[in-house]
């Protein structure tokens, strides 16, 4: 598997596993869970469709849409799809440190090491499961798997419509960040991805540094994978966990220059770090287009 590609996590519901859920584009305002407003560019500023200013109201944010309704999202089909929030839940566990031979928490402080901790479990919905894609079938079976290594069995079905189209359409010059992005070096990260031409790091996507980019982001989000076993460890340890980054959000709305006429399966992999293996192999910066994200400017 050294060809090996995963993308996620995304989540679906048990009895519909093709119709998983990603992140709503931020150009979509949500409110009641249904999708209220969807923004476009034009000219210099996103606006609704009709060149009004979005409702200065409150709405939602870390909803999911599912993959299904994308076609919604592009101005197609004229509905207003519905959106879901997560489908789990934090559940704080306090874990008493006891004596070696007693139900009693041990309350000699003599070894500072306290007697309790607090653990922030997540409890999934039982009727969802995590859904991640991959460019491989994967044998079913048990696997380390997620930030903390922990066992999760894997089923593996080959991608179907509308996911398998969307996937294999060029993207033009409106997309959306399903997954977190990292753009740049080992070093250095950017918004959008730049390449090392002489002493200088240029955008790929825009052409004019000095204009402001048409793009619709939140907040930057932590991301790390692991990876390499550890020095003098049993094989079967989970692996080391790579240095944190941090990335751009899903979610993320790109207005590029210029049509890239490309899928991300296409992306160079020069416009990702390089940490092992290229961050492209997780992943990383997967988009959909999102072509009704861009209008003419109003005259």
């Amino acid at each position: 598997m050294g060809k090996l590609q995963l993308a996620g996590p995304f989540w679906a519901e048990e009895n519909d596993i093709q119709n998983f859920y990603v992140a709503t584009p931020f150009n979509c305002l949500v409110k009641d869970q249904i999708i209220q407003h969807i923004l476009t560019w034009q000219g210099e500023k996103w606006l609704r469709p009709s060149g009004e200013k979005p409702p200065n109201d409150k709405f939602e944010n870390g909803t999911w849409v599912g993959i299904k309704d994308w076609k919604h999202l592009q101005g197609k089909g004229g509905k207003k799809p519905e959106v879901k929030t997560n489908p789990w839940k934090f559940l704080p566990h306090l874990h008493p440190r006891l004596r070696e031979n007693e139900r009693h928490v041990n309350t000699d402080a003599a070894d500072n090491q306290g007697s309790l901790f607090l653990e922030n479990a997540v409890q999934l919905n039982p009727e969802t499961c995590l859904v991640y894609l991959s460019n491989e079938e994967i044998p079913e079976g048990w696997y380390r798997f997620g930030g903390e290594g922990h066992l999760v069995e894997i089923r593996c079905e080959a991608i179907a419509e509308p996911a398998k189209t969307l996937l294999a359409q060029p993207l033009q010059r409106s997309f959306a960040l399903i997954t977190p992005a990292i753009w740049g070096s080992n070093r250095l990260s950017y918004r959008e991805p730049r390449v090392n031409q002489g002493n200088e790091w240029q955008s790929v996507w825009y052409d004019n540094e000095s204009h402001p980019k048409p793009m619709l982001t939140q907040r930057s989000q932590p991301m790390r994978f692991r990876l390499g076993n550890q020095k003098d460890g049993p094989p079967n340890q989970p692996k080391l966990l790579s240095r944190g980054r941090y990335a751009v959000p899903p979610g993320t709305v790109y207005i590029v220059d210029q049509p890239l006429n490309q899928t991300w399966q296409e992306w160079p992999k020069d416009w990702f770090p390089t940490e092992g293996y290229s961050f492209k192999r997780w992943g990383c910066g997967l988009s959909l287009p999102l072509d009704g994200a861009i209008s003419d400017p109003l005259t």
